[in-house]
């Protein structure tokens, strides 16, 4: 049954001593800011702008955050997340502190060359054995001010789709249980798509409507370096538009799908919903573009937008190409277009056409060491965990997440065309207010170094086992409910 959705916001460095840090962060709150709870916060002004720092300011502790993550090891998505919330936000205009204290840890999968435990012992952080702990901080009620749920990488199996079976919607099933004994609605960033399965996702968004839990999910690609530092003008006509991706299909396919949804939101009337999906495989990518189903001409103007990349499109370069063709419901055509794991091309990219005017930019991931481009993922994000109000609409990632499913089970099928009434009424207008670099490369502490932890060559926390047997005792919240 097709679902109507609605807004789900709330309507080279040396690592200094954690209590240095979070002195650092109250220079850097807003003036008149407060710290006692999500829903009291504004996000930060500009990072090169410090505000007043009288004694209410320093009084304050900073909004506790749980780290909810599947494995931890270097360069992993909890590995370049976690740690700048501890060790501040790097960009172009410096490293900005945090304003918010990473109170607890839950690794699902402790990694062969786990560093998560590393960095809970260097910072002091309680590691949990389950969910529940994580946000109680091992109490018997809710104890955090938000929570991070980092889904990705892990040991988990892959579907017959060819989908990894990360357990997001498990954690944010066992985070909704513990809000909903507290009866405190807190804000869960979830990073990536909510997950490799539409029903749960639909799931996650509308527990989270019900339950009234501010949640925003999202990709790091729409907030890193464009060349030329350009988005489509809001209300503007878009007649075709392509992205250029590559590497794993349903991975960094989701990537790709987040700078299309990301610009193709903002033409004129906002997002109408999609109709229908297919994935296009190996030869039959080629003889789509030559039938018109994709612009090859788009495609060489995105390619010819990337720094040392091709300059035209070769078929004969990519070793495994696929192509997403998205038809949205006012009749927008547009294509993803993955071109394989060579090294033909190694940055996304972007081209639409207006009439007679194309325009076409690339993404900029690389940022050395730091990994910068998760410091300003993580500066929105913890925007978002102060003020309960989603940077961008999570209804965007709502609409990739659907997407890429399709595209999945299009490739399943032999390419046959998906029709997704599904996605039908996920219509929104764009808006938040995202924080994204200006310049078009790293410089600053983008660029500078970072403390990189090795794994085993520091001390490591100690997790802490469960204290519950998991019989529960005294009145349940609904017979609670029930006496009233």
């Amino acid at each position: 049954m097709p679902i109507s959705v609605r807004p789900l916001g709330l309507s080279s460095f040396v690592p200094a001593p954690r209590c240095l840090l979070l002195s650092l962060a109250t220079a850097f709150l807003l003036l008149g800011a407060a710290c006692s709870g999500p829903a009291e916060q504004e996000p930060a002004p500009d990072p090169s702008r410090p505000a007043a720092t009288g004694p209410a300011q320093r009084s304050k502790p900073l909004p506790k955050i749980a780290a909810v993550v599947t494995t931890f090891f270097p360069n992993s998505h909890a590995g370049v997340i976690v740690d700048k919330f501890l060790r501040g936000f790097p960009t172009d205009d410096g490293l900005v502190p945090p304003r918010t204290a990473i109170a607890s840890i839950y690794i699902d999968q402790i990694h062969q060359r786990d560093v998560g435990r590393q960095l809970a012992h260097e910072f002091d952080i309680p590691v949990y054995e389950s969910i529940r702990a994580a946000l109680t901080l091992g109490g018997d009620k809710l104890a955090v001010d938000g929570v991070l749920l980092i889904g990705e990488h892990g040991d988990y199996p892959v579907s017959r789709l060819g989908q990894e079976m990360l357990p997001r919607r498990y954690f944010f099933e066992q985070i909704a249980g513990v809000i909903g004994e507290g009866n405190r609605p807190v804000p869960v960033f979830n990073d990536k798509h909510l997950s490799y399965r539409w029903e749960d996702a639909r799931w996650m968004v509308e527990t989270a409507r019900e339950m009234e839990i501010p949640l925003w999910a999202a990709s790091a690609l729409p907030v890193v370096w464009r060349r030329p530092n350009w988005e489509h003008p809001q209300g503007g006509k878009i007649d075709r538009a392509l992205v250029i991706g590559f590497h794993m299909v349903e991975r960094y396919g989701f990537h790709a799908l987040e700078v299309l949804q990301s610009q193709v939101e903002r033409r004129r009337g906002g997002e109408t919903g999609v109709r229908s999906v297919q994935c296009l495989s190996g030869e039959e990518v080629w003889r789509a573009g030559r039938a018109g189903k994709w612009s090859m001409s788009l495609a060489n103007a995105a390619l010819r937008s990337i720094e040392d990349g091709p300059s035209r499109l070769d078929p004969g370069k990519v070793d495994s190409p696929h192509v997403f063709l998205v038809e949205y419901m006012d009749g927008l055509q547009a294509a993803v277009l993955m071109l394989g794991d060579n090294g033909y091309v190694r940055k996304f990219a972007y081209a639409q056409q207006r009439g007679a005017a194309i325009d076409a930019l690339e993404y900029h991931t690389q940022s050395g060491p730091a990994h910068a481009a998760f410091g300003y993922l993580g500066l929105n994000i913890e925007d978002f965990l102060l003020s309960g109000r989603p940077p961008s609409p999570v209804e965007r990632t709502y609409l990739t997440t659907g997407i890429l499913e399709a595209a999945m089970i299009s490739r399943s099928r032999s390419g046959r065309k998906i029709r997704t009434p599904h996605l039908a009424t996920i219509t929104y207008q764009p808006g938040g207010k995202v924080r994204r670099p200006a310049g078009t490369r790293p410089s600053g502490a983008s660029a500078a170094d970072w403390t990189i932890l090795v794994p085993g060559a520091t001390p490591a926390a100690a997790s802490i086992p469960i204290g519950r047997d998991g019989t529960v005792r005294g009145p349940r919240p609904a017979d609670r409910n029930a006496e009233r």
